[in-house]
């Protein structure tokens, strides 16, 4: 999987993650494309993205954008929405990845095999990113966490080049061999955070000093289920990994329920539900929580 040291990286989807990620990759020197609707991608050529972090500090990167891809490219990040998912894929089309690599950063567990059947196997590299970073304007991103993570899923001597790329752009990368392991162990750790900051409509420092019992409740249930479908998380370092986030940090799925757009519940409780009931795991408190959260916004609820 070659990678040029000066790759043309397409960013489907330059919000709070993609934008970030796309910032750091143009001031490394890559070329960047952000693909994004209209008024979006207007203000990228204009102004570029703005970034103020605590771990990079502030600066502004320069980046091209349109709202199709027209052209190939090298690497092909992708990080909308699940709830966007099928329509955003219109505009990267598979032509323009012939030989380049589809790297999805996408929430939850069932989304590469769609990605698979749309730009093939041998494309699409399964993975995880953990940050907390927020789109407040198009082109402006606030980075709230002191890091930026991602795990590759694949031979270590195949995705050598992506994981350097990725390295050399401030991005902490790994590179571990197993699909089932990478997603779960994102899963195990977010569906707790996304599901009780949502329902509970307060940041992560308090629900985990107000809400221990049931955060740690909540996390056994997720760990048991991703055990079970391959994961090797372990509960203490789940909690250990939430105490160690900024107080102030929200999860996606609360501001999306703050700002009255479409959450994530089915990419991420529902996910969690239906690897429960396939093993035959009880989750009550998960069914509740995803229950409530698709009451209160109005979602179908679908448990299996």
């Amino acid at each position: 999987m070659p990678v040029p040291n000066r790759s043309t990286v397409a960013v489907l989807g330059p919000g709070g993650v993609g934008g970030l990620l796309a910032a750091l990759l143009s001031r490394a020197g890559h070329r960047v494309i952000c693909l994004a609707r209209e008024e979006t991608a207007d203000a990228l050529r204009r102004d570029g993205i703005r970034v103020s972090s605590r771990q990079f500090g502030d600066f502004t990167a320069p980046v091209e954008a349109d709202t199709v891809l027209r052209e190939p490219v090298d690497l092909c990040l992708v990080t909308v929405k699940n709830t966007a998912l099928d329509e955003a894929l219109d505009r990267v089309p598979p032509q323009w990845l012939a030989n380049g690599v589809l790297l999805p950063l996408l929430n939850g567990v069932e989304h590469a095999d769609t990605l698979r059947a749309a730009y093939g196997d041998e494309r699409v590299v399964p993975a995880v990113v953990r940050v907390e970073s927020a789109r407040t304007a198009p082109g402006v991103i606030r980075h709230g966490s002191p890091f930026v993570e991602v795990d590759l899923a694949g031979r270590p001597d195949r995705l050598a080049p992506l994981a350097e790329l990725l390295t050399g752009a401030g991005v902490t990368t790994h590179v571990l061999p197993d699909e089932h392991r990478v997603l779960w162990a994102k899963l195990a750790f977010l569906a707790p955070f996304a599901l009780l900051t949502t329902r509970h409509r307060q940041p992560i420092g308090a629900i985990r000093s107000e809400r221990r019992d049931e955060l740690t409740a909540l996390v056994e249930e997720t760990v048991a289920v991703s055990r079970a479908c391959g994961g090797q998380t372990v509960v203490a370092e789940v909690l250990q990994r939430y105490d160690a986030f900024p107080a102030d940090s929200k999860s996606s799925m609360q501001r999306d329920a703050e700002a009255g757009l479409a959450l994530e519940l089915d990419a991420i409780g529902g996910a969690v539900l239906r690897a429960a009931e396939r093993h035959g795991i009880g989750v009550p408190l998960t069914t509740r929580l995803v229950a409530e959260l698709a009451a209160g916004a109005g979602l179908p609820h679908r448990a299996g």
